[in-house]
């Protein structure tokens, strides 16, 4: 009787899983071909090469101050050295602030990614939440951001049809 059971379970288990529909989409893809999307990302990078540049310019300065100390050494009594070697160092944690505030995770340039890129981010989402409503699909994957789909039929890619919901074909 618990042979017929577990028989009658797996077979009505693996039968609802067949009655399943899947789709995928390209994320990568449809950013591509939606223009808002490339100017924020042209936005982004501008704003982080900025950044950069004056991390890269303030490290370049320390480094300066470093290098003269090092020169003057010699010459420095021991209460001039310690106020040099205090001011790079100041100077060094300064930098490092300065850098986690634009880069760190909370900075100033992932604050400006959410601000341009989550708003496409979430519409891109509710027009793949209406595909998937409407056409009855269980799952709807991301080709472009897993790395274990080894094989899409092209058939079932939606991507066009997001681009389409969003009015960019």
């Amino acid at each position: 009787m618990k042979k017929i059971t577990l028989l009658l379970f797996s077979l009505l288990f693996s039968t609802g899983l067949w009655a399943q529909k899947f789709a995928y989409i390209d994320s990568e893809y449809i950013l591509g071909k939606i223009p808002s999307y490339k100017s924020a990302q042209e936005q982004l990078d501008k704003l982080s090469e900025q950044y950069q540049k004056e991390i890269e310019e303030r490290y370049a300065e320390i480094d300066k101050m470093y290098n003269d100390y090092q020169a003057e050494k010699v010459l420095l009594t021991e209460e001039m050295q310690k106020k040099r070697e205090d001011e790079i160092i100041s100077k060094e944690r300064a930098t490092k602030d300065l850098q986690m505030k634009y880069f760190g995770k909370d900075g100033l340039l992932f604050k400006k990614r959410e601000e341009l890129v989550k708003p496409i981010q979430d519409q891109i989402f509710n027009a793949v939440k209406e595909i998937a409503t409407d056409g009855g699909y269980a799952i709807i994957f991301d080709s472009a951001s897993s790395t274990n789909m080894i094989y899409t039929n092209p058939r079932y890619d939606k991507s066009d049809e997001v681009l389409q919901k969003l009015g960019y074909k």
